[in-house]
């Protein structure tokens, strides 16, 4: 099994969690398609979002694979007026990962994350570990912890 940077940080932090890997279909890098290979629902997993505010600059957000990202609700939340999705070019160099292998833990750069209120009523999601082909498993609150997140609404 391949260790992530993720899973590497979950590992100093002593935090727990576990790695489903599946295989890629570089045509179809959805959460719907991710979900339906490791069989989990929808709602469970959740899809790492990369956006850039106005005041704060570039900011990340967790939502449910299910659902799309309410931009004005971030911006809120995020203490920005306007947040825009950074063009897909700009998600390696600003993130280290690649589109479909964004994960919130481990990112290139310290950026603020928001993860959307949903994940606290489930004992265990899915997102992203940092890499395409795997994800992590863990706590929210675990998520929350290394991330140093935010909760809030976030979507449509």
């Amino acid at each position: 099994m391949k260790k992530t940077n993720a899973a590497r940080l979950l590992d100093k932090a002593k935090l727990s969690y576990k790695i489903h890997e599946y295989v890629v279909d570089e045509s179809d890098l959805s959460a719907e398609n991710v979900a339906n290979k490791v069989g989990w629902p929808l709602e469970k997993v959740f899809k790492t979002l990369v956006a850039r505010g106005d005041k704060t600059g570039v900011i990340v957000a967790c939502i449910p694979g299910e659902d799309e990202l309410n931009l004005k609700a971030l911006a809120t939340l995020s203490g920005n007026k306007k947040v825009e999705l950074v063009p897909l070019k700009e998600v390696l160099p600003l993130t280290g990962y690649i589109r479909g292998g964004v994960s919130p833990i481990g990112l290139k750069k310290s950026y603020p994350v928001f993860i959307h209120e949903s994940a606290i009523k489930y004992e265990r999601i899915l997102l992203s570990a940092g890499a395409r082909g795997f994800q992590i498993e863990l706590n929210p609150q675990d998520l929350q912890q290394v991330t140093k997140a935010v909760w809030g609404m976030l979507i449509i």
